[in-house]
């Protein structure tokens, strides 16, 4: 096993529980919410700083004016003038650079597939599932009646696309930036993490 792969999921398809099957099924690191602690640990920032930053948008026009200027390409701005944003964005990713580095693993979330674009032997895969689906995970998951389980569904994916759409400039979900896009309720849970470890296996074949 070579390569590391990058989760990307709807709220509530199942996408990190199926992210930490499949290292356990392939025996290597999985990372969620611990690059959230390192992030913390090497910015010096608290952990809720990083917690929230992947949801939290709703609105992408104002997120981007609420976030201030995306000024990563300025030469000329050092990291103390980027927004908080801009720099936990950038702390995580260099979060991200370096568990890639160390060798294969799994990491959910967080622009990881573009943040490792560059990188050889990354496998992108995005997790999807109907909505009924998804309203009855989450409604179990997080106690909640049906109605709101759909608003927090329906916020949650909104934050997610707006952040990843913002930080990479491409779109959140689009089949050309992923190897394998795959529909849990379809398969089931477990079968997603076998697909994922199958198309792996046969991409190492080439």
């Amino acid at each position: 096993m070579k390569n590391v792969i990058t989760i990307s999921r709807q709220y509530g398809s199942g996408g990190r529980e199926i992210g930490k099957k499949l290292a356990d099924k392939l025996g290597i690191p999985f990372y969620d919410n611990e690059l959230i602690n390192l992030a913390a640990k090497e910015s010096g920032y608290c952990t809720s700083v990083f917690e929230n930053a992947e949801n939290k948008a709703t609105n992408s026009l104002l997120y981007s004016i609420a976030m201030g200027m995306n000024a990563y390409g300025n030469q000329e701005l050092g990291f103390t003038n980027l927004s908080l944003d801009d720099r936990i964005y950038l702390t995580q990713s260099d979060v991200i650079r370096q568990v890639a580095q160390k060798g294969p693993c799994v990491i959910v979330g967080r622009c990881a597939d573009y943040v490792l674009k560059d990188l050889p032997g990354v496998i992108n895969v995005f997790i999807w599932a109907d909505v009924k689906f998804r309203i009855k995970r989450v409604m179990e998951s997080d106690n909640l009646s049906e109605v709101k389980a759909g608003d927090r569904i329906q916020k949650i994916d909104k934050g997610r696309a707006n952040y990843y759409n913002y930080h990479s400039s491409e779109k959140w979900g689009r089949a050309e930036n992923y190897h394998l896009s795959l529909r849990s309720d379809f398969i089931g849970i477990d079968s997603c993490a076998d697909c994922i470890k199958s198309y792996i296996e046969y991409a190492n074949k080439k």
